[in-house]
């Protein structure tokens, strides 16, 4: 797992609170410099996406077990596809490379097939040594917590990357984290247009339950040709079709799921009895 933490030289516009025992903390900062581009392209094997936020991330972390779990650009794109095999074979391909290139003449090497729509299943990153780790289960997220009118302590949304995949459309990664006095809650969002084409989305969503220590995360998978997605919007003016495209919520709930994994840990003392007596 890795994890970049803030620059000293520069002014973190994260946000950290402590609750129930857990300590979230989120930072946001500006894009990585061309150094540092440089030194994640030698890591990765890739050219990185167009904007690539190294130094943003959320971390959601348990004070007593030191259990925590964190999303960060450099693991999410440890994600992606480097064979090439998954790679979209379409007209925007040959163009894309060519520009990479141009952009990484030094580093030339490190362009070769990849899947260029930066596309991830990531779901967070977990160390290895950590107790417990997530276990396949059939419980489901509460979202019926989640609407409750509770206090909101703390909100706040990060973009990991972003790519306009050579003016075709785009590839984005952001997390969005809000905290309530019991419990919070994480949307992390992969969304993919890439216009005539294909519409993709991968969201991770993180679960948790401060009193019993339950954690639970859920990884969903939907994707849909983009003219499929288009003919789903009949009735809509030609106007307002455009903008609608570029709004991920609303073009993920016309883009059907593919795939569903859900997981669950249960983390501290509290929980651990909470377990024992049930």
């Amino acid at each position: 797992m890795s994890y970049y933490t803030p620059l000293s030289t520069t002014t973190d516009q994260g946000k950290t609170t402590t609750i129930a025992g857990w300590t979230i903390t989120t930072h946001k900062l500006p894009i990585l410099k061309s150094g540092e581009i440089d030194a994640m392209t030698q890591t990765l094997g890739i050219a990185p996406p167009e904007m690539i936020f190294g130094h943003n991330g959320v971390r959601i972390a348990h004070d007593a077990s030191g259990w925590g779990v964190t999303f960060n650009a450099l693991d999410a794109l440890r994600g992606v596809d480097k064979t090439g095999e998954s790679m979209l074979k379409v007209a925007y391909s040959e163009s894309w490379t060519k520009m990479r290139e141009r952009v990484h003449e030094d580093i030339r090497e490190v362009v070769k097939p990849f899947d260029w729509t930066y596309t991830t299943a990531y779901r967070g990153s977990v160390p290895e040594t950590a107790t417990p780790q997530f276990a396949p289960t059939e419980e489901m997220i509460p979202f019926e917590r989640l609407k409750r009118p509770d206090p909101i302590l703390l909100f706040d949304e990060i973009v990991l990357y972003e790519d306009e995949l050579a003016d075709n459309g785009i590839a984005i990664l952001s997390v969005k984290i809000r905290v309530h006095p019991e419990r919070l809650f994480v949307l992390s969002r992969f969304y993919l247009r890439l216009d005539g084409v294909l519409v993709r989305v991968r969201d991770t969503r993180v679960f948790v339950e401060f009193a019993t220590g339950e954690v639970l995360r859920e990884y969903q998978a939907r994707e849909e040709t983009y003219a499929n997605v288009r003919n789903k919007m009949y009735g809509r003016s030609p106007e307002e079709v455009p903008g609608l495209m570029r709004d991920p919520q609303y073009v993920c709930e016309l883009t059907p799921i593919v795939e569903t994994i859900r997981e669950k840990a249960v983390i501290g003392g509290a929980a651990a009895a909470s377990s024992a007596s049930g």
